[in-house]
């Protein structure tokens, strides 16, 4: 017998693995470490005109599906009205089956918006009238929706030049979830567009034209962001950076870019290395977390990203050998005992072992999965990559230490893939024991997913809120 879509066991295909989920995941607290949630729209309890706004503003994997479904750029970004959008979108739903937006997009109709019908041409006006019905209820808003999932933290993602205070506000409310910064100094590296890092610099400090002014500056930033309650860095790059220039090499690369003169691919590489040797050592004193994403080609198609600018659906796995750099890179601060808690994580899936088995080499009591092999990530959030990330980090190293999922979302709808994910981990490792590969150990199990669920991520990132809770 066919089982239902969408059932209470969606996803879960053994007795255990329902156990599993429902007794040991399924009411777990999220921390949602790495999201690119608006934090001014946390402080100001943001509410939401029409589902469009919500659902389809921000978000390149549906603007990705729906180009691929013969969709007009003029109903994706462009300037038709919100209910159009709609319509188009739930044009392109049938044709993703099989692709996790099928079942992204259902889950959070279910359990965001109340709504059980599947999207479709036919099905658009009565989901539309509903969904926006219920964007008027009290307790649809930012903050309601993050009480609704339990969700404990926020990471946000964060330039060093932001004040801030948007975080502090939202802090001081009655919002249920701690909101934290991320600390991404990417545009420190961009030394090959200087039209980009001038007016950059310009922001950071007064009177940056070397490497030591610029370092000072962004060392200032990082101590006010701790002070702020930041604990982790964040690092968009094509590979580690390893081989850093002298200071000599980089106060000459900084005063060309600051001259409007970019400079060269190596000389890029060897600036950013040097730049990412110091941050590293910052993040190692401060104890916070670094967070390495590895491997996006961004902008491949130059003629869409000239009409329509940067992170607009159009980035793709990059095709870099990744083993090497990591490899120095994390060698090189672990050599002066500074190497700091660190997240790999890889978009090509090609590179899973390398880099899983590169964690491995770099641990160090007395902190537990010091290195992390950071879950699926970007193209690799589906159940495959989910799966495959899991299985690699079982064979390779310690999956009890994992310290779980993220969404990597603009959207506060996306909470639900926390649920996508635990699924998958239950029957995953329900089907183990179902086959004799593991034990029928209820009270092992339970903390196994447990703890890869929220407490790994609870222990690990040392949050100034959970450290308040343990002295209370």
């Amino acid at each position: 017998m066919a089982r239902t879509y969408l059932d209470t066991n969606f996803l879960l295909l053994s007795k255990i693995a329902e156990r599993l989920f429902h007794e040991s995941a399924e009411h777990q607290q999220i921390i949602d470490y790495h999201t690119h949630l608006p934090p001014d729209e946390i402080a100001n309890d943001k509410r939401w005109e029409n589902v469009t706004e919500l659902w389809l503003g921000h978000d390149h994997y549906k603007w990705r599906a729906m180009r691929a479904n013969g969709i007009p750029e003029s109903h994706i970004t462009g300037d038709a009205s919100p209910r159009d959008k709609f319509q188009a979108w739930a044009e392109t739903i049938p044709n993703t089956l099989r692709n996790p937006l099928y079942d992204w997009t259902h889950l959070e109709l279910r359990r965001c918006f109340g709504i059980e019908t599947l999207l479709s041409p036919d099905t658009a006006e009565e989901i539309w009238n509903q969904a926006n019905e219920r964007l008027k209820d009290a307790d649809f808003s930012a903050r309601e929706l993050m009480r609704r999932f339990r969700v404990d933290a926020v990471g946000t993602t964060d330039d060093p030049t932001d004040d801030l205070c948007h975080h502090e506000s939202a802090n001081n409310s009655d919002c249920p979830t701690k909101v934290y910064p991320t600390f991404r100094p990417d545009k420190a590296l961009f030394v090959d567009r200087p039209t980009i890092l001038n007016p950059w610099l310009d922001q950071l400090g007064q009177n940056i034209g070397s490497l030591d002014d610029l370092l000072t500056a962004l060392k200032n930033r990082h101590d006010f962001f701790h002070e702020k309650g930041c604990r982790m860095t964040d690092h968009g790059m094509r590979y580690a950076l390893a081989n850093p220039c002298s200071v000599r090499e980089a106060d000459q690369i900084l005063k060309k870019a600051r001259q409007g003169t970019a400079a060269s691919a190596g000389e890029t590489d060897a600036f950013g290395a040097l730049l990412m040797f110091h941050i590293g050592q910052w993040n190692a004193e401060r104890d916070w977390t670094m967070q390495l994403h590895l491997g996006p080609k961004r902008n491949p198609n130059t003629r869409l990203f000239k009409q329509l600018g940067p992170d607009s659906g159009f980035d793709t796995i990059g095709d870099w050998p990744q083993g090497e750099a990591i490899f120095s890179f994390l060698d090189s601060l672990a050599t002066i005992d500074r190497l700091p808690k660190t997240i790999i994580y890889n978009l090509n899936p090609r590179d899973n072992a390398v880099l899983a088995a590169a964690c491995g080499s770099f641990q160090e009591a007395p902190m537990r999965g010091k290195v992390q092999f950071g879950s699926g990530w970007w193209f690799n959030d589906t159940i495959k990559g989910m799966e495959d990330q899991i299985n690699t980090l079982s064979s390779i190293g310690l999956l009890a230490h994992f310290v779980g999922m993220l969404t990597d979302s603009r959207s506060f709808l996306s909470f639900p893939r926390h649920e996508y994910f635990r699924r998958v981990l239950c029957n995953v490792i329900g089907q183990d024991v179902e086959d004799g590969k593991l034990p029928d150990d209820h009270q092992l199990l339970h903390h196994l997913i447990g703890n890869i669920c929220y407490h790994n991520a609870q222990a690990y990132f040392g949050l100034p809120h959970h450290k308040e809770n343990l002295l209370a």
